[in-house]
Parts: structure tokens; sequence; C-alpha cells
């Protein structure tokens, strides 16, 4: 396994001429997805524990919502076609004689965490869950089941970055804020699915937020105009405790107030009437979208958490890269990591750590190496963290 730590070029991306964040809320359908996907690949581990003495095979990461429809109204509405959750993926059906109830864990799972996350959501009503997961292919199957260390489920690739830049801070900051308590307590008209869109141009940064109102809790135009703005408001004052950056905020910029057109929904996501989900189109697994960073396309939500490296080599590369940026003489990071499906997952094909430092390179390269080391050698019990909701995918 190669190990490279090199130093970064040029200046970082929080010092550059632009740069765009963006994180999806909870409520928002493809977060819905991600977070349904591995709420069931916790499920069937825990049931795999409980019957057998290790966590089988299984990746349930290709969910899809299919969004409802409604008929909506300030002060109420009606939802007159369901969403559909529909997992799909692979999973051991068996654990010794005891066979795995895939099917009834799915459901169960799902209706369960959109009742979490959607407090204003009728499940009998509003949501249809359905499971289209089936076996796993025995070479799969058989290159998991390998004894000693576990094998790579995958040639694939992880990266991380630290720390956030101020865009980045502001952007999660932003919607945690939006969706935390003290929001849900003061303004029980906001929904669950939020999005913000940083865009920061030279010192000036935009956030654009897709606010979703409930409507029934929103009794006119009038009284969604004052929320909207007091949101706006709100917003500013977040934003400022974590940027020395101008800052504009904009909400629901697609209203047409003239024509009565805004962003009403029944159940506080736009996926009850105005969009679909997916798993992997939202958060990577630090919270955020980041085009100007390192970026993978793989979902780190519904693989399973012993071996494929589509999850596990993300978590890894942000702990590594964490880990070196919290260390002085280093101000930003990227980590890639690289696997070989059938290698032992704790041996990468190879690494490279490239870091902006003042650092001398020798220093440089034993730090790297030796935090890198640490995380790697503690990568066969990572899911112990992840079952025990310690470590966020999405």
């Amino acid at each position: 396994m190669d190990i490279l730590v090199t130093k970064m070029q040029g200046p970082s991306v929080g010092q550059g001429p632009m740069e765009i964040v963006e994180r999806k809320g909870i409520g928002h359908p493809d977060s819905l997805c991600d977070g349904a996907a591995e709420a069931l690949s916790i499920a069937l581990s825990k049931f795999y524990l409980e019957h057998g003495d290790k966590i089988l095979h299984h990746n349930v990461d290709k969910a899809v919502l299919v969004g409802g429809a409604t008929r909506v109204t300030f002060g109420g509405g009606t939802v007159t076609a369901p969403m559909k959750l529909v997992f799909v993926g692979r999973a051991t059906g068996r654990v010794g004689k005891v066979r795995v109830p895939i099917k009834n864990i799915a459901i169960e799972t799902g209706r369960r965490y959109f009742a979490e996350r959607l407090p204003h959501l009728d499940l009998d009503k509003h949501l249809r869950v359905d499971c289209l997961v089936r076996s796993g292919s025995a070479d799969l199957v058989a290159n998991y089941d390998r004894t000693g260390v576990a094998a790579s489920n995958d040639t694939s690739l992880g990266v991380g970055f630290a720390p956030m830049t101020e865009t980045e801070t502001v952007v999660d900051k932003v919607e945690k804020y939006l969706n935390g308590a003290v929001s849900e307590r003061r303004h029980p008209e906001w929904g669950q699915d939020i999005k913000v869109m940083g865009t920061r141009v030279g010192k000036h940064l935009n956030l654009t937020v897709a606010l979703a109102f409930v409507a029934k809790n929103t009794p006119d135009m009038d009284f969604y105009i004052a929320s909207k703005e007091t949101a706006a408001g709100e917003i500013l004052k977040v934003a400022k405790k974590h940027t020395s950056l101008e800052v504009s905020v904009d909400v629901n910029r697609a209203d047409v107030i003239e024509d009565g057109s805004v962003y009403l929904t029944v159940t506080g996501t736009s996926a009850d009437a105005g969009d679909d989900g997916q798993v992997g189109r939202g958060n990577r697994p630090n919270g955020l979208i980041t085009p100007y960073r390192p970026m993978t396309l793989e979902a780190a939500a519904g693989k399973n958490p012993t071996t494929h490296v589509g999850k596990i080599y993300n978590l890894a590369a942000w702990d590594i890269a964490k880990k070196l940026a919290r260390k002085d003489g280093i101000d930003d990071v990227h980590v890639y990591l690289v696997s070989q499906i059938g290698a032992p997952v704790n041996e990468p094909r190879a690494m490279e750590i490239v870091a902006k430092s003042k650092l001398a390179r020798k220093e440089l390269q034993a730090m790297g190496q030796q935090i890198a080391g640490r995380v790697l050698k503690g990568m066969p019990t990572l899911w112990k963290k992840l079952l025990d909701g310690r470590h966020q995918v999405c």
C-alpha cells in the first residue's frame, strides 16, 4: 500500500474567487431516501448480529421515493396520491436456520424513519413502502464471507477534506437551525424540506433557501409573506455568527405572490406533490454537497458497514482529514483512498494526503502516515460506530 503525502499548491478553496456549497435538509426527498436506506442497513445489521455472530452481506443503497399528489390551499389541503418509498438492493436472507424477514424489516424501518422526520405525515394515508431487495450474487457473497480481515466489497474510492470554509460552515449551520428544535417550536408553519445553496463570489455570500411551508399552519398570504421575511431575517442572524463575509438571503425565489403561487405543502416535504428522491443525490458524509472540493458519486447510505469501501473509505477519509487539520501548521487537507475488490479492507490500493502546510515535507509525511495508519487499523471495527449512530453518512 502506498500512502503519498504531498503539499497543496495555490490558494485554499475559501481563499479562491468563488465557492458553491449546498445542503439538503432532513425532509428533502433525497435526504429521506439516504436516511431510510441507512436505517435499513442498520436494522438488517442488528438482526444479523442478534441471530448470528457477524453482520452478513447486504447493500440496500438504491432506494427511491416516488412523489405523491396533493390539493393544497392556505389553512389546509389533502394528499390525493401517497408518496411511495421503494427499497432496492441485495441482502442475505438467512442466518443459519433463521429466515430474515427482509420485507417486514424494510417496511417497518421506512415507516418509522419517515414518521420521525416528518411530524405532519399521516403514515396510513400519505406513505406506501415497498421492498424489492433480492439476494446477492454468489461471487460477491463468497468474497464477503472470507475468513480473516474483511475483504473489500468493491473497487471504489473515498474522499474527504477539512476544515470547513466559512461558506461551508454557514450553509451547514443555517439548515440545521431551520430544521432545529427552536425553529420547530417557534414556527410550526415551516416544514422539514429545506435546501440551502450558498454562493460566494469574492467577499459576498448569497444564501438561496428553499423552505417548504405546512399549509395547515399557514392561514393566508399575509401570514406566509410575514413568515418568509422572518425566516430571511433569522437566516441572516445565524450566518453573521459564523462569517465576516457580506451576506444576502433569498427565500423561496420561485414564489409569484401576485398569482398566489407559493411554496405550500401538506406534509412539510415537496415529495408529497412536487419532487421525487433517490439515494446518492443528497449530502456527502460530512453533510454537504461541495463541487469545489474533491467528491465521489458513491452513496455511503445503505451500504454494508463492514466491507463496502464506498461507505467506509469515505468515512475514513473524512476522519483522517479532520485529525490532520487539527494539527498546528496545517491549514487545509484533502484525502483520497482507492481500493481493490478482494483485498483486505484496511489495506487500500493507494492513498494520497494533500495538505496546505508550513511544515517541512518530512514532518508532514510522518504525521500523515501516522494518523492514516491509526485510522486504517481501526477500520475493521468502524461498523460499531455506525450502528450506534456515532457516524453520519449523509
